[in-house]
């Protein structure tokens, strides 16, 4: 998600999603997000994270008024969930990656810029989205296949979600591909089987 909306150091926008929920609420969507990753990269599996108003107004200047206003806007699109749990009560988000994505593609999905009247060049932005550990094993529990979700996500996260050397474009057809591979297993290992289990020994060893 980082990759599309934010980074550590700034805060990015999609002109697009801006022009769609209004600048303000792209910002708040964007920090949201930023701050999301901050928690995955810190053991967050369930998806819901907390922040303040005090930090958001901080890194973004909208202050709680505006952050209400801009949430209201957000959870209308279906882009956030908010909840206040804890005592004292914190208030705690989520973000709705699939529909953020959803949302994403049906504004950038086929833009054409055209050249000259003979001549349309076509632009298509598609994004993709690295699922949580829970994301996958939902999928494979749908699937009702033996995927490890832990080393599926482990093994892609060390490969920078590349297969081969082009960039994922879908996840769950990678988990297809290794349910196809643990039905269809030949008696001598893969190059994929082996490099899952020389992770696999490494991750034991520590």
């Amino acid at each position: 998600m980082k990759h599309l909306l934010s980074s550590t150091a700034f805060i990015v926008l999609n002109k697009d999603l801006a022009r769609k929920v209004g600048l303000k609420s792209a910002v708040l969507l964007a920090d949201l997000i930023s701050k999301e990753e901050y928690f995955i990269a810190n053991g967050m599996t369930e998806g819901w994270f907390f922040n303040t108003e005090a930090n958001i107004e901080q890194d973004t200047t909208l202050t709680p008024f505006q952050q209400r206003k801009c949430l209201k806007t957000l959870e209308m699109h279906l882009l956030v969930d908010t909840k206040r749990k804890g005592i004292p009560a914190k208030r705690y988000f989520k973000i709705n990656q699939e529909q953020v994505m959803k949302f994403l593609n049906n504004l950038q999905s086929t833009k054409s810029t055209t050249i000259n009247k003979n001549k349309t060049i076509k632009i298509i932005n598609k994004y993709f989205l690295r699922p949580t550990v829970f994301d996958v094993k939902n999928y494979c529990n749908e699937r009702s296949n033996n995927v490890d979700a832990e080393a599926f996500i482990n093994f892609y996260d060390s490969k920078g979600w590349k297969v081969g050397n082009a960039a994922m474009k879908d996840w769950k057809a990678a988990v297809r591909t290794w349910e196809t591979r643990d039905k269809n297993k030949p008696k001598g290992n893969s190059k994929v089987d082996n490099q899952i289990s020389e992770w696999q020994k490494a991750k034991d060893l520590l």
